[in-house]
């Protein structure tokens, strides 16, 4: 077993314990930031799952602010682990750009929290948080694109799933410029999140099991990122144009 897939069965069967215990000691309480993303995570069947999450870095959220911690650090954090993670994948190192990933996936949410936490939330801050987010997302996708330079279809599924990624963000900003904020559909950025750590993380050791080339997982990820995130740009489109 690789050590990335050994890590993530650890990090799963971690997360698999943890869940009754977070069932038992939440006696119904809700997290304010999973009660606003739970009902839209997987179209909505991932509300225990978003709620769970957000109760798992509840202690990793309480040290950084017993330390001092800011919004602008988790937004620093974010750009350097979403600028390694295209690094390591672009130099082929999969499993380390996905972890890479999450890691900037989990300072996007705790710069939210500290900022509501310390009251300092602001429209700036709102700015720099969805901004970052797709230079993150950017990198990330540079790094497929070197890696997958090579591969006959990988130059028009990267630019495809980076192009559509973009779009399903610029559809909602331009629908919140005209007061309407379309934040539906199947492909958002939680799910592009999960879906690219996993093609990253599982890719080699799936591949070296069933000896396909490795990259032959993380290809049809990235395909099915692309359908899904134009899609979603599409529906987004359309629901708003109608709404106007």
């Amino acid at each position: 077993m690789s050590p990335g897939l050994s890590i993530l069965v650890s990090v799963m069967g971690m997360a698999i314990l943890s869940m009754p215990v977070f069932a038992i000691t939440r006696h119904g309480r809700k997290d304010a930031d999973a009660e606003r993303k739970g009902s839209r995570f997987l179209l909505g069947v991932g509300d225990f799952l978003i709620h769970w999450f957000m109760w798992a870095i509840g202690p990793l959220e309480r040290l950084l602010l017993r330390v001092g911690a800011t919004p602008n650090h988790m937004n620093v954090g974010g750009i350097v682990f979403g600028v390694l993670s295209g690094v390591l994948i672009g130099l082929g190192h999969l499993e380390g750009g996905g972890g890479a990933i999450a890691l900037a996936g989990i300072c996007d949410i705790l710069d939210g929290r500290l900022a509501r936490a310390q009251q300092v939330a602001s429209n700036y801050g709102k700015f720099i948080d969805s901004t970052l987010d797709r230079f993150v997302e950017t990198f990330a996708f540079l790094g497929f694109a070197v890696y997958f330079r090579d591969h006959p279809f990988g130059a028009l599924t990267v630019a495809a799933g980076l192009g559509g990624s973009l779009l399903v963000s610029y559809a909602q900003a331009r629908g919140e410029t005209v007061g309407i904020s379309g934040s539906g559909g199947l492909m958002q950025r939680a799910e592009r999140l999960v879906l690219t750590i996993l093609g990253c993380l599982l890719d080699p050791t799936v591949t070296r099991a069933v000896g396909w080339p490795e990259g032959s997982l993380l290809i049809w990820v990235l395909g099915l990122i692309a359908v899904g995130s134009l899609g979603t740009a599409i529906y987004r489109t359309v629901w708003i144009a109608r709404k106007l």
